[in-house]
């Protein structure tokens, strides 16, 4: 029976090295597996960065991958998580044509209804951000694509924390930290 292939987010910490990018999409691409969304940022450990990857597959390949990615030199640490197993967020940008904005008053109240909020105003173009989870997100893209107003889209990576206390790469630094002394 084949196993049924869901989104997996997997939290990367690595040290600031060039090239360690580059490593660890390697190990989805020599597995076939395409990345859904990825974000690279500094974390809360000085010197240590965060990569937030989401991935569709199933359960045995995303061990596999995890655990190629951790025996990369400059890896600290690598684990992955289920949604239920974070807290998780994006941010959508939407850019609306002024003119149709302007005509039809139930596009701001589709705004408004869901929870975004408009950052920009010119003659041209509405610029409005909502941050959520992505069927947040993508449930205003097509209420708003309904009304013919959308000139572009974005959505970010997503961003994530676990729900422990802290991150596991902590109590993993910190168990190193011990053995080495």
């Amino acid at each position: 029976m084949e196993e049924k292939r869901k989104l997996y987010t997997l939290l990367v910490y690595s040290e600031n090295i060039a090239g360690i990018l580059n490593q660890i999409t390697a190990v989805f691409t020599r597995r076939q597996v395409n990345i859904e969304s990825l974000n690279v940022s500094a974390s809360s450990i000085e010197g240590v960065h965060k990569y937030t990857i989401t991935a569709w597959s199933d359960e045995d390949q995303i061990v596999k991958i995890t655990r190629q990615i951790e025996k990369k030199i400059d890896v600290i640490k690598a684990n992955y998580f289920t949604d239920d197993q974070l807290f998780i967020r994006e941010t959508g940008l939407y850019k609306l044509a002024t003119q149709k904005v302007l005509e039809n008053p139930e596009i701001s109240r589709t705004i408004r209804r869901h929870d975004a909020s408009i950052t920009e105003v010119n003659p041209t173009y509405v610029i409005v951000m909502k941050n959520g989870k992505t069927e947040d997100i993508l449930s205003l893209y097509y209420a708003l694509n309904d009304f013919d107003c959308v000139l572009q889209y974005t959505r970010s990576g997503r961003i994530a924390v676990t729900r422990a206390k802290q991150e596991q790469v902590s109590e993993f630094l910190e168990e190193r930290e011990l053995h080495c002394r």
